[in-house]
């Protein structure tokens, strides 16, 4: 659902007028020079579209590109520059709604509008939260291991009951209520790491998981963004099971990567 494609689920609209201010004239970024958000909009790359758009609009925000009180470029214009759908960048668009940053507002002058920093909920505390910790850093080293542990177990194969092991993990995933679906996915995690043969690893993994849901607990969680992970949970599972250790690590890269954009975005 994700993908930069044509979405065939139902649009979610960016929320009810909050404001009727005109935003037209010099400050009006959709009449201005393009150029301005060219470093940081591009097309996003087919496996995570919607966080990756969701990153780079983020960062549109936080890095000020845009100025609170101004407009976003229009729907039609963003979802050209992302090489996604207009329902996908929708749903980004209501994220950020939700997160208090951008505000829609309809009529003649309307559309997405930044809010000042001012009217901004939650960034002290996101910030205070990962004062001291490299973002960075910690993703690297995550999907360093991560990709590493994956394309280990599926090397060298699993047992029947660590097969089993792994696949009950997946379902503990699937069925599981909103609140509880990060301690599940950690399990799901950590279970393909124990299996990998290295305790060295697992160790070293346990102890970065922990600063990954750390900074997890900042940002909100999505069930855009979770139904995807567990579409990639699954297709990670199965290349395990299959013995197919390039796909399993692909995956496992690119499940990686999804986080990381979601969180390189609300956090960085």
């Amino acid at each position: 659902m994700s993908q930069a494609g044509p979405d065939t689920g139902p649009g979610i609209g960016t929320g009810t007028a909050t404001g009727t201010g005109r935003a037209d004239g010099p400050a009006d970024l959709a009449a201005g020079p393009a150029d301005r958000l060219a470093q940081v909009l591009r097309p996003v790359r087919a496996g995570n579209g919607f966080e990756e758009a969701l990153e780079q609009i983020l960062q549109v925000v936080r890095l000020g590109l845009v100025p609170g009180g101004e407009r976003l470029p229009a729907e039609r214009e963003l979802a050209e520059r992302l090489g996604i759908s207009r329902v996908t960048l929708r749903e980004v668009l209501k994220v950020l709604q939700d997160q208090g940053l951008v505000e829609s507002r309809r009529g003649r002058y309307g559309g997405t509008f930044v809010l000042p920093r001012s009217d901004r909920v939650g960034g002290d505390e996101l910030r205070r939260r990962i004062a001291e910790t490299d973002v960075e850093d910690v993703l690297r080293f995550r999907e360093v291991l991560e990709v590493g542990a994956a394309g280990l177990c599926a090397t060298h194969g699993l047992s029947p009951e660590q097969a089993a092991r792994l696949r009950e993990a997946l379902a503990g995933t699937r069925d599981a209520p909103l609140a509880e679906y990060r301690r599940l996915d950690t399990l799901l995690h950590l279970t393909l790491t124990e299996l990998c043969g290295s305790p060295t690893l697992t160790a070293q993994y346990a102890a970065v998981r922990a600063t990954v849901n750390d900074l997890l607990d900042c940002i909100p969680l999505l069930v855009r963004n979770l139904e995807h992970s567990q579409r990639q949970h699954t297709a990670l599972v199965e290349a395990v099971l299959d013995g197919d250790a390039d796909g399993a690590r692909e995956m496992m890269r690119e499940h990686c990567g999804g986080t990381a954009a979601l969180l390189r975005g609300f956090l960085t």
